[in-house]
């Protein structure tokens, strides 16, 4: 059979990969429920009008089509189906269908595949997950709600077992007010320029400011030493006032902007960091934005981004306003694997294999099998019948810590714990494992040295 090539932007996973994958979702999933988020899964399609609404993305979202649909039945409505590109639209439209039967503020998250037509790349695919978070308000939401999701997920990064992450904060407000105050007649080409400074740099960024968004070489001077500004501390405010920029909006934005950073960091010390290059070109958003970058991956770009939006959803009569942040799974996830930073202890969720000493003895393995799993033990019964050494050899291929021997005439049962070779007898209606083997682990190995590559995907 000829070799199936892979297909370039979707990444399938290994066996001991996709433990790993299970123990990050795991864990996001748990966290986000111990905030009191619950789970929502929507369709894989939406209406191309209403996919589109959120900004500039025509060129990335695949079409839905029925190979041999027709006119009459349902070609010209699937041709304006695709597939959702993130879980935002997805859920303003759900919030829209089912305000009715919702509880305000609602807390949802949403882990879930999206697809987006991207150039393949290191951190950048076709079809890859998502977790995001967000809290819908009724006509209002209140502003701590912005702190809220920033501290929820620290709590997630400092749980995973991956590099540092840093969460980055800027105000949409503070952006536009200021880029108005420096004399901006279009402050959102202004957002849009600012937000390609670090793939296009700042003598291009300050031709765009000049070109599209009105300014003259001096408005353009002073917005790019805005986005040179960082910092956590109480002289973030003086620093951007130093500036000599005033505008309304650019005072309500930098007291938001300051009020989460002394929040987020008061429950969750050096969480985040004002970047007030952060932009996020998508137009919806209007007061929080949210990037962060992970230490030593930098050149993945933001692996969780998100932020406040007063109106993607309403219906003409309410608004919903909300606030969310969104986790790229896939991104963050996917290069760990590739470099060999993630590992798994063993490739199945199996603690225990259980010997064959011969075929007509399988009832008996079966039993001692369905003994420990209705402990919690997970549990295989070997193959085949074959030496107990062989036996033991597929164990340790897989990752299996222990094996077990069924009692037979003149022998009781007993356990063999095929690392060390200690083996002691056992009871399979009392044996437990150590906690530490009941489950795969998931452990971060040091990085490699820079010399060496790493593929962009995991084997297909």
């Amino acid at each position: 059979m000829a070799k199936i090539p892979p297909l370039s932007g979707f990444p399938e996973l290994l066996p001991q990969q996709r433990i790993v994958e299970q123990h990050i979702l795991d864990t996001v999933r748990r966290l986000f429920e111990l905030h009191g988020f619950s789970s929502l899964e929507t369709r894989a399609v939406e209406p191309l009008d209403q996919l589109l609404r959120k900004g500039e993305m025509d060129k990335e979202v695949y079409l839905l089509r029925r190979l041999h649909a027709v006119d009459d039945e349902e070609g010209a409505a699937a041709d304006q189906l695709g597939l959702h590109f993130d879980l935002t639209v997805p859920l303003a439209r759900y919030v829209l269908q089912n305000a009715g039967h919702l509880d305000f503020p609602y807390r949802r998250y949403q882990i879930q595949k999206v697809w987006r037509g991207e150039r393949p790349q290191e951190g950048r695919y076709r079809e890859f997950t998502q977790a995001d978070i967000d809290i819908i308000g009724r006509d209002t939401l209140a502003f701590h709600h912005e702190v809220e999701v920033a501290v929820v997920m620290a709590e997630v990064f400092a749980a995973l077992p991956i590099p540092p992450a840093v969460i980055k904060v800027n105000n949409r407000k503070l952006a536009e007010g200021f880029f108005r105050g420096a004399g901006a007649t279009d402050p959102d080409a202004a957002l849009r320029a600012i937000d390609n400074l670090d793939k296009i740099g700042p003598d291009r960024v300050a031709a765009l400011l000049v070109e599209d968004a009105g300014l003259d070489a001096a408005g353009a001077r002073l917005c790019l030493e805005l986005a040179t500004i960082t910092g956590s501390d109480a002289t973030l405010s003086d620093r951007v006032q130093a500036l000599g920029v005033e505008h309304p909006l650019l005072t309500e934005g930098l007291a938001e902007l300051v009020a989460v950073v002394a929040a987020v960091n008061a429950r969750r010390p050096q969480a985040v960091l004002a970047d007030l290059k952060i932009a996020r070109g998508l137009d919806y958003y209007t007061g929080t934005v949210f990037e962060t970058e992970l230490v030593g991956y930098e050149s993945l770009g933001s692996i969780c981004s998100g932020g406040r939006y007063d109106a993607l959803a309403s219906d003409g009569k309410v608004t919903f306003p909300g606030v969310g942040i969104s986790l790229g799974v896939s991104r963050l996830l996917v290069p760990l694997l590739a470099g060999g930073r993630l590992t798994a202890s063993r490739s199945v969720p199996s603690c225990v294999l259980v010997a064959v000493s011969d075929e007509g003895e399988r009832a008996a393995s079966e039993q001692v099998a369905d003994a420990l799993r209705a402990r919690g033990i997970s549990t295989e019964v070997a193959p085949s019948a074959a030496k107990f050494g062989k036996q033991i050899r597929h164990a340790d291929r897989r990752g299996i810590p222990y094996v077990w021997f069924a009692a037979s005439e003149g022998s009781d049962h007993s356990v063999k714990d095929i690392r060390s070779g200690d083996q002691v007898p056992a009871d399979p209606y009392g044996w437990n494992p150590p906690a530490a083997d009941l489950h795969p682990t998931v452990t971060m190995e040091p990085r490699p040295p820079a010399t060496e590559t790493t593929s962009e995907e995991p084997p297909q």
